[in-house]
C-alpha cells in the first residue's frame, strides 16, 4: 500500500497593507489575504498593484502565498473593470482569488485559482462538493459549524478547507445579512458593513415591556480557536484563518506569532501533517492574544452550542484581565490576584454596577499601588483588565520577529579551484565554482573558512549544517571566501524564484454536482447577469436579484445561529427555559425596530424590519 504524503498545512493572516503583509509573513504565516484596490469584503482595506506585487515577491521566496479578496457581489456595470482588475492581479504574482460573485467564473480572466469566500455560505456538503465540481481550488467554510459538520464536508470532498480560528464573528451567516443595505445603505456584500450588529438594544416583548435596557444584545465574542487547532486539522481542514483585515501591525504580529508557536508544536508531534512553507520565525517578545483587541474569547459553535459566545455588554476590546480592587485610598487604589506588572501609560477597564465599561490611563503603578491621573468610580472586588499595555506596544512598534530559511552548506576544492554548494530546506540547490590556483597554507585553513562561509547576515537565510571536504590544507583567501558566498546567495535566491510555482485554475464545467437549489431567492446575492449565467449552468430555473439591486420588505434581514432566548436560557428545545413575556420579541435603537423570529426546527434566529 502507498504511503500517504503529509498534509500541507497552512496558518493564512490578514494584510490591511504591504506592511502588515511582510509582518505576517516575517512572524510566521503561510499564506496572507489582501484586498485589492476595489471589490474588497472591506472596502477600507485597498492596496495598489504595486503593493500586491511587492507582497507576493516577498511572501514566495518562503514559499508562501498571497491570496486577493475580491469577495463583493459585482453591479452589471463593473464587470469589465473587475475583469481588468483581475488580469492587473494575476500579473502582480497572486496566487488566488478570494470570490464571492460568481459571476467572476464567467469572465475572461487569467488562469488565477478561486477560493469560495466564506460570504458564499458554505455550510453543507452539498454547497461545498459543488464548489469543487464547479472548479474552485479552496472553500471557506461559514464559521457557525461544529467539529462533526466539518468532519462530515471534509469526508466527502477532496477540495481544500478553510476555516476561521481567530477574530471577529459576524453574528449572521456570511453573506446573508442584509440589516446594514436596508437601515443604512451600506451593504455587507459590498464591502460597507455599518455593523448595527455592535449597536446597544432595548429588547421589548410584543406588549411593549421591556426585558432589557442598552444591551449589545447581537454583538459576539471574538473567536479563538487555540485549544481546538489539532482537532480542526484532524476533521480535514487544511487553512487556518485569523481574521483582522482592518486591525493593526501589532495584532497581525501578535496573533500570527501565537498561532505559529501553537501550530509548530502540533506538527513536530504530528508527521502527517507540514508546513506549507518554509523558514522558520523567532520573535523578540512572547506572543499573548489576549492583549491584542478582543472582546473576550469564545469557541463558538465548534463543540456546540453554549451561552458564552455573546458580549452583551460591550463591543469594545476588553484585553487581559489583571485582576480585582482590592482598596481604594486617596488618589490610589491597590490590587488583588495579580501576577502582571503594571505600568505608566497602561489602560484599564471595568465593569460599573450599570455594567457599563469604563477605562482609565495608569499615570503610575508601583507593586500592587496604582495611581490614576483622575481617580474613577470604583468599588472594592471590581474586576480589572487591561485593553492596552504600554510595553508590549512598544515592543511590537519595533522589529520583532525575522524568518529564516536553514541552509547547509558544502564547500569543497576541485582540480581547478573550489566550490561552494548550498541546499536549503526545500530542497534547492546551488553550486558556485571559483577558478583559484591552488597553494598549501602555513596554517590551518578549516576555521576561517567556515566563519567566512557562515557570515549570511541579513540575508533570508542561515546555516544549519556546515561541511568542508578538502584534499589538502589549501590557502584559501578571505576575499576569495566572501565572493564566493556572496555569489552563492544571489543565485539560491534565483533559484528559489524559478522555483516558486502558482496553481493553474482548474476549468468550471457545470458538474458532475448540479447547484443543491433549483431556485435562488435573493440569499442567492445574484447581482449581475454573467452570475446568473453561471447558476442558470449549474442547474438553477429561477433566480430572484439580489437584494441590493431590489430592495424588499417584509423579509429577513439576518440569519443567526445566535439565539437570545438561548442566551437568556429561555430556549424550548435545548434548555426548556420559560419566560413571563408575550412574543414576538423587538429590538429598539433610537428610531429602529426589528422583529426577532425563532426558527427552532432549524436552531436559528432571524431578524426583520418593523
Amino acid at each position: 500500500m502507498k504511503k500517504q504524503s503529509p498534509r500541507p498545512i497552512e496558518l493564512l493572516s490578514p494584510a490591511k497593507d504591504l506592511a502588515c503583509g511582510i509582518e505576517a509573513i516575517n512572524h510566521g504565516a503561510d499564506a496572507v489575504y489582501i484586498g485589492a484596490a476595489r471589490f474588497s469584503a472591506r472596502a477600507a482595506a485597498g492596496n495598489t498593484i504595486e503593493d500586491i506585487k511587492e507582497l507576493c515577491a516577498y511572501a514566495h521566496l518562503f514559499g508562501a502565498r498571497v491570496y486577493v479578496a475580491f469577495n463583493t457581489i459585482l453591479k452589471e456595470e463593473e464587470l469589465k473593470e473587475a475583469e481588468s482588475l483581475i488580469g492587473e492581479i494575476y500579473q502582480a504574482g497572486a496566487d488566488a482569488l478570494i470570490i464571492q460573485d460568481m459571476g467572476i467564473t464567467q469572465l475572461h480572466i487569467p488562469p488565477i485559482p478561486l477560493h469560495a469566500s466564506t460570504q458564499t455560505d458554505n455550510r453543507t456538503v452539498e454547497k461545498v462538493r459543488f464548489l469543487e465540481s464547479a472548479g474552485f481550488s479552496q472553500v471557506v467554510l461559514a464559521r457557525e459549524l461544529s467539529l462533526d459538520e466539518i468532519q462530515a464536508i471534509s469526508s466527502e470532498v477532496k477540495v481544500p478547507l478553510e476555516v476561521f480560528i481567530h477574530g471577529a464573528l459576524c453574528v449572521s451567516y456570511s453573506g446573508q445579512c442584509y440589516l446594514s443595505a436596508a437601515l443604512g445603505g451600506r451593504s455587507a456584500n459590498r464591502g460597507e458593513c455599518a455593523q448595527y450588529c455592535r449597536l446597544p438594544y432595548r429588547l421589548v416583548d410584543a406588549r411593549g415591556e421591556e426585558i432589557t435596557a442598552d444591551k449589545h444584545l447581537l454583538s459576539l465574542k471574538d473567536l479563538n480557536q487555540t485549544v481546538h487547532l489539532e482537532k480542526l486539522l484532524d476533521a480535514g481542514v487544511t487553512s487556518l484563518k485569523i481574521e483582522g483585515r482592518l486591525k493593526d501591525i501589532g495584532y497581525v504580529k501578535n496573533v500570527t506569532a501565537w498561532y505559529r508557536k501553537q501550530l509548530d508544536r502540533i506538527l513536530e508531534r504530528r508527521t502527517e501533517y507540514v508546513r506549507s512553507s518554509v523558514g522558520t520565525s523567532r520573535f523578540t517578545f512572547d506572543p499573548k492574544p489576549e492583549k491584542s483587541f478582543n472582546r473576550g474569547f469564545t469557541s463558538y459553535f465548534l463543540t456546540g452550542r453554549n451561552r458564552e459566545i455573546a458580549s452583551f455588554d460591550t463591543p469594545k476590546s476588553i484585553g487581559e484581565q489583571v485582576g480585582r480592587v482590592k482598596e481604594i485610598r486617596k488618589g490610589y487604589f491597590t490590587i488583588a490576584g495579580t501576577e502582571k506588572q503594571l505600568a505608566n501609560g497602561d489602560g484599564l477597564v471595568f465593569f460599573n454596577k450599570a455594567g457599563q465599561l469604563n477605562g482609565f490611563r495608569v499615570n503610575k503603578a508601583e507593586e500592587n499601588h496604582v495611581y490614576p491621573l483622575e481617580m474613577p468610580s470604583l468599588a472594592p472586588d471590581t474586576v480589572l483588565y487591561r485593553n492596552y499595555d504600554l510595553a508590549f506596544e512598544k515592543e511590537l512598534s519595533r522589529p520583532s520577529a525575522e524568518r529564516k530559511i536553514g541552509v547547509a552548506v558544502l564547500f569543497r576544492d576541485t582540480p581547478q579551484g573550489f566550490s561552494f554548494q548550498l541546499d536549503d530546506e526545500s530542497g534547492a540547490r546551488v553550486i558556485v565554482h571559483e577558478w583559484f590556483e591552488k597553494q598549501p597554507a602555513k596554517n590551518d585553513q578549516q576555521k576561517n573558512i567556515q566563519t567566512q562561509l557562515s557570515k549570511f547576515g541579513n540575508t533570508l537565510f542561515e546555516v544549519n549544517e556546515f561541511r568542508i571536504e578538502m584534499s589538502g590544507n589549501w590557502f584559501v583567501p578571505s576575499s576569495l571566501l566572501n565572493a564566493i558566498r556572496r555569489k552563492g546567495i544571489e543565485e539560491l535566491l534565483k533559484v528559489r524564484k524559478i522555483r516558486y510555482r502558482r496553481e493553474i485554475r482548474k476549468p468550471f464545467k457545470g458538474g458532475p454536482f448540479p447547484y443543491p437549489e433549483k431556485k435562488l431567492t435573493y440569499l442567492g446575492n445574484v447581482s449581475n447577469s454573467y452570475a446568473a449565467n453561471f447558476y442558470k449552468q449549474a442547474g438553477v430555473e429561477e433566480i430572484a436579484p439580489a437584494f441590493e439591486i431590489r430592495p424588499d420588505t417584509g423579509i429577513p434581514l439576518m440569519f443567526t445561529r445566535h439565539c437570545i432566548k438561548y442566551s437568556m436560557g429561555w430556549c424550548p428545545t435545548q434548555q426548556k427555559g420559560k419566560h413571563p413575556y408575550k412574543e414576538p420579541f423587538y429590538l429598539l435603537y433610537k428610531d429602529t425596530r426589528l422583529r426577532l423570529q425563532f426558527d427552532c426546527k432549524n436552531c436559528r434566529m432571524l431578524i426583520l424590519q418593523e
